[in-house]
């Protein structure tokens, strides 16, 4: 088995959103993030490349989250993992607490590589970020697989110790024509038209075989 940590204890990312309509966002941030607008609501995104490696197909994915009091404005949290086939086809990971919803979804890809539907599908899991506890450490772990054909199996996904199953398989391989990578995404999405939020992140590490 092959662990790349990501995130060391020495490096805490935190992820402040603040948004007042659907044409302006600010931000602030203590490493490089992307920040953009959807329609009514913004989000704050970090991503971070960590390597290149075709031949993998587990990975298992472990991170600490702490949301600020209050979390009201939290619609979701959105943990994605991407990797690049030796095909050349992008597989896209992709895990997130939706406050929706309540559940923990996972995305799939329901037209073909080449000409993708991106879609969100939501498991039976129960998830909402605004119900977790403010101003604590929270504890994010999940595996999931593919095929050499860029399926994904979303395994199971566990919050502070609590493992709840996904059990899904899903086609997940994109056409994007990026170079071979592995690339993480952390996201947090705000809840209507204006609000702000804090989010920290810290110790994330991917283990892949």
């Amino acid at each position: 088995m092959s662990h790349i940590a990501l995130i060391s204890v020495q490096l805490i990312l935190r992820l402040r959103i603040e948004w007042v309509d659907s044409k302006s966002a600010q931000r602030q941030t203590s490493v490089s993030c992307v920040a953009k607008v959807l329609s009514s609501q913004t989000y704050e995104r970090y991503y971070e490349s960590f390597g290149a490696d075709t031949a993998v197909t587990n990975f298992w994915y472990d991170v600490w989250i702490y949301i600020a009091s209050p979390s009201s404005d939290v619609a979701n949290i959105e943990m994605d993992m991407n990797q690049v086939m030796a095909n050349g086809q992008t597989v896209i990971f992709g895990v997130q607490c939706d406050g929706y919803s309540g559940t923990w979804d996972y995305t799939a890809n329901q037209g073909t590589p080449g000409n993708p539907s991106d879609v969100w599908l939501h498991s039976t899991a129960a998830c909402n970020p605004r119900n977790w506890a403010t101003n604590t450490w929270h504890h994010v772990q999940m595996n999931y697989s593919r095929d050499d054909a860029g399926n994904v199996t979303y395994k199971s996904v566990w919050l502070d110790g609590v493992q709840q199953s996904l059990k899904a398989t899903v086609p997940s391989a994109f056409a994007l024509g990026w170079g071979s990578t592995l690339l993480t995404n952390f996201q947090v999405d705000g809840l209507g038209a204006s609000g702000s939020a804090t989010v920290y992140l810290d110790n994330l590490s991917v283990y892949r075989w």
